[in-house]
Formats: structure tokens, C-alpha cells, sequence
């Protein structure tokens, strides 16, 4: 029986799954660039950033985005390597399924429903933050008992009310979305490109027209003293913010969640990865050193603090109106890519066997796994309605490091197991780029709080029975063993 848990998924049958996929094959490389800077712009630069600023790095955020860029950039790597060989929805969990078996990735690919269905909530709660704003230009203004979680974590695992209804908005963009992604991948991306193009120029004015108000003052000290606290200030407040941030990378993920729709995904996935991430970890850099230059870190824990920071200048306050339109526009786009990526994945995960088999199905006329899409966004919907972002937010960071430990630990461990396979992409010095990655990423996890570590190992414990119940007597690789 334990020795069934190891049991590989062959990279025959994957290839046999892309080439007789019933998804539409529309991808581009700068439609696959555009959906991983779609999934990556959004929280990190319009909410995080002054947040994580704020209370764990000070000025010192951007030193955070470098450390998590660094880790993307391993991971990235790896990604690439194995979205080219591998083409084929699932993501982290295929590749997992490929070389360490059945179990492994399942463990991987329930972290990935983890992941994925907190990051679009979390999105959706800083959507929600930006939209009241857009109201207030208007005149309009929403009871906060409609906009607000009723629920907060007090002192760990402890949940306590608020006194607020439900977060409305939230709810609302998030099945908005979802219906988009239903109705088909063409739609997703035409989408998803202009929205993209839309914040990456608010981004650009931002940093533009800021610089000229940075005030050196601002960043002095570059890193605060540490409180005496872990994780507030100092280099652990810089670690501790680099592994909330760390989710901000999630795009890239789901870009290779989107390998059966790429057009030529031996190049196209490598050059999407590849691309979008250098583009994001550029933008976050330059955006987190121009807000702690305009205004002191400690004004930023708001949830619009880009909109905090420019009101603090006369001079950049005809800006606020397009950032906020901005940050709609761009936080949309992610809640998009995050919602298309977890349906896939369910998707994968239902091909198995290791899913009921509804999540498998595949909309006639759209071609779209339309159950799997409108499951996550429900689910994701009542998770932003109820929650708030910072619990949401360090969730979402530890599954998304989880899942970049197993890809880089993969990619080496076939690198020696399985050369024969041909590797239309290869990662470049696998030794130093796998172990780097793998390092990186643990260490970022490492410095996220205990109640984060122990949210998900109830997760995680959950999932074990999920599997030992279901996922263990349909698996699909199971059958075929036994044949």
C-alpha cells in the first residue's frame, strides 16, 4: 500500500493529455506575458506594499521585493523547464505527480487549492478597499457594515466578529470574474491585455511624476531598528515581509497552470514566465522605493496606501483618481488569473482520478472547465466577503513557497532520474539555481508567523483525509498499476 503513494504519473500520458485536450489553444507569448503580469501586478504593489512597509520592513520593503524576486527567479526557472516539458494543466502538481508520486503530489496540489482560493479572496477584500475609495470621488458613500469582513483573527488561530455584515463588494467583483472565465480563454486574455496595459501605465505615471517628491529624509533609516519582536523591523522584518509579498508572484504560477492553451508552449510558456517576471519585479522595486520616498513608512498601513501617499502632496493629488481606477482595473485582472489557474488545477487533479470527476468537465461551447471555474469562484467569493486581507494574505504566501520548494526539488531530482526526456527549455546550472530556489523559498516561509505554519497543517490534515477517502480509490495511475 505505501509503496502505491509513489507511484509516477508518465510523461507519455501527459503528453497523450495536451495533445488530445478539449481546451482551446489561443496563447501567444506576450498573451501568456500579459497573463502573468496580470497576476502578479495587482495586491503586492496596490495594497502590500504599505502595508508590509508599515509594520514588518519600513523603506526597506524594496530590499523585500529584491529577496522575493530573487526566489521567483529560481523558481521561474524551474517553472519554465518543466511548463516546456510538461505541457499541460495542474502546474506544480503535475510536475510533482511526474517525479516524486501520487501522494507528493496530492500534498502539492491541495496547497495549491489553498493558495489559490485565498490569493483571488485577498485580491477581491484590496478591491473592495480601492472601490469605497472610487465611491468617494462620486459622492457615494457604502455603510462600512457592507464593505468590512464580519470576521478578524485576534491572536493566532482565534476568530472573533467585527460587527460588520459581510464585505460586499468584494463578494461581487469576484464572481463578476468568475462569469468571465466561464465564458471562454479568447475573452480572458483580450481582457486580461487591456487591463494589464491600463495599470502598467498608472504604475509608470506613479513612479513617473513621484520621484521628483522623494524626500531622502523618508528613508532614513533605510532598515528601522528592530522592536525586539521577530518579524517587526529590522532584517527579520525584512524576511517577514518578503514572505507575505511572496504571493504577489503567484502569477507566474498560474501562467503555467495555462500550458494546454498556449499555442507553442515549448517557447511561448518560457518566454511568458520569463518576461512577465522581470516586467513585475522591476515595477514592484522602483513603486516601493518611490511611495517610502514620498511620504514616512509608518503613514502606509492602509489598505490604499498608494492613494495615501499621493494625498500627502497637492502637487500628485490629480493622480489619485487614475491610480484608484488603476488599481480596479489591475486588481480585476488578477482575481481573473487566480480563478482560470485553481480551475485548471481542479482540473488536472479531477483527470486523476484524485477529484470527483464533475471538476473534469469541459463546457461545449465555450471550452472551459466551466464546474471547476464556477466552484472556485464561489468559494473564493464567500472567502472575500468574510475575511480580511492580512489573515487571507499570509495563507496564500505560505502555499505559494510550498509549491515553489517541490518545483525546484523536482526539476533536479529528474534531472538525474529521468535524461532521457527531451527539455525544450533548461534550466541553466540546476545545482546552484534548484538548491538556491529551494533555499529561498524555506527561508521566507520559515519567517512567517506560527499561526500561519498551523492554519496550514489543519489544511493540509484535511486534505490527508480527503484522500485516504476519495482520492486513493479512484486514482486514475492506481487503476492502470493494477491492470
Amino acid at each position: 500500500m505505501a509503496s502505491k503513494l509513489f507511484l509516477t504519473k508518465t510523461f507519455a500520458s501527459i503528453e497523450s493529455e495536451h495533445q488530445n485536450s478539449q481546451l482551446k489553444r489561443a496563447l501567444g507569448p506576450w498573451q501568456l506575458t500579459a497573463l502573468g503580469i496580470g497576476g502578479t501586478i495587482g495586491t503586492g504593489i496596490f495594497v502590500l506594499t504599505g502595508l508590509e512597509a508599515a509594520v514588518h520592513a519600513g523603506p526597506a520593503i524594496a530590499i523585500s521585493f529584491i529577496i522575493a524576486g530573487i526566489g521567483s527567479l529560481f523558481a521561474c526557472l524551474c517553472y519554465a523547464e518543466f511548463a516546456a516539458m510538461a505541457p499541460v494543466s495542474g502546474s506544480a502538481y503535475t510536475y510533482t505527480y511526474a517525479t516524486l508520486g501520487e501522494f507528493a503530489a496530492w500534498f502539492i496540489g491541495w496547497d495549491l487549492l489553498l493558495e489559490y482560493m485565498f490569493a483571488a479572496s485577498t485580491v477581491a477584500v484590496g478591491w473592495s478597499r480601492y472601490f469605497t475609495t472610487f465611491l468617494d470621488f462620486l459622492g457615494v458613500s457604502l455603510s462600512t457594515n457592507l464593505t468590512s469582513a464580519p470576521f478578524a483573527s485576534s491572536d493566532g488561530l482565534s476568530v472573533v466578529l467585527t460587527g460588520s455584515y459581510w464585505n460586499v463588494p468584494a463578494t461581487v467583483i469576484t464572481l463578476l470574474v468568475t462569469w468571465i472565465c466561464y465564458v471562454g480563454i479568447n475573452q480572458t486574455s483580450i481582457f486580461n491585455t487591456v487591463v494589464v496595459l491600463l495599470k502598467v501605465a498608472v504604475i509608470a505615471a506613479v513612479i513617473g511624476f513621484g520621484v521628483f517628491f522623494i524626500d531622502i529624509a523618508n528613508w532614513t533609516p533605510f532598515i528601522p531598528e528592530n522592536t525586539g519582536v521577530w518579524g517587526e523591523f529590522g532584517w527579520s522584518g525584512i524576511l517577514r515581509a518578503s514572505g507575505v509579498i511572496f504571493f504577489a508572484y503567484i502569477g507566474f504560477d498560474a501562467v503555467s497552470t495555462a500550458a494546454q492553451e498556449a499555442k507553442n508552449p515549448s517557447y511561448d510558456l518560457p518566454f511568458g514566465l520569463l518576461m512577465g517576471l522581470l516586467i513585475c519585479t522591476v515595477l514592484y522595486i522602483l513603486m516601493s522605493a518611490t511611495l517610502t520616498g514620498i511620504i514616512s513608512y509608518t503613514q502606509l498601513n492602509d489598505a490604499a496606501p498608494v492613494v495615501v501617499a499621493l494625498r500627502e502632496h497637492a502637487a500628485l493629488q490629480w493622480l489619485i483618481p487614475f491610480v484608484v481606477f488603476g488599481a480596479l482595473a489591475g486588481l480585476t485582472s488578477v482575481v481573473l488569473v487566480l480563478i482560470l489557474g485553481q480551475a485548471r488545477i481542479l482540473l488536472a487533479m479531477a483527470r486523476d482520478g484524485l477529484l470527483p470527476p464533475a471538476f473534469a468537465k469541459v463546457h461545449a461551447n465555450y471550452r472551459t472547465p466551466h464546474v471547476a471555474t464556477w466552484i472556485t469562484g464561489i468559494v473564493a467569493a464567500l472567502m472575500a466577503g468574510m475575511f480580511p486581507i492580512g489573515l487571507l494574505a499570509e495563507l496564500v504566501s505560505i502555499g505559494t513557497l510550498l509549491a515553489f520548494v517541490m518545483v525546484c526539488a523536482s526539476v533536479l531530482i529528474l534531472r538525474y532520474t529521468r535524461p532521457e526526456i527531451p527539455r525544450p527549455f533548461r534550466t541553466p546550472y540546476p545545482w546552484f539555481v534548484c538548491l538556491a530556489g529551494v533555499f529561498f523559498c524555506l527561508l521566507m516561509a520559515l519567517s512567517l508567523p506560527l499561526d500561519t505554519w498551523l492554519r496550514l497543517i489543519i489544511w493540509l490534515l484535511i486534505g490527508v483525509v480527503v484522500y485516504a477517502c476519495y482520492g486513493r480509490h479512484h486514482s486514475v495511475v492506481r487503476k492502470e498499476a493494477m491492470s
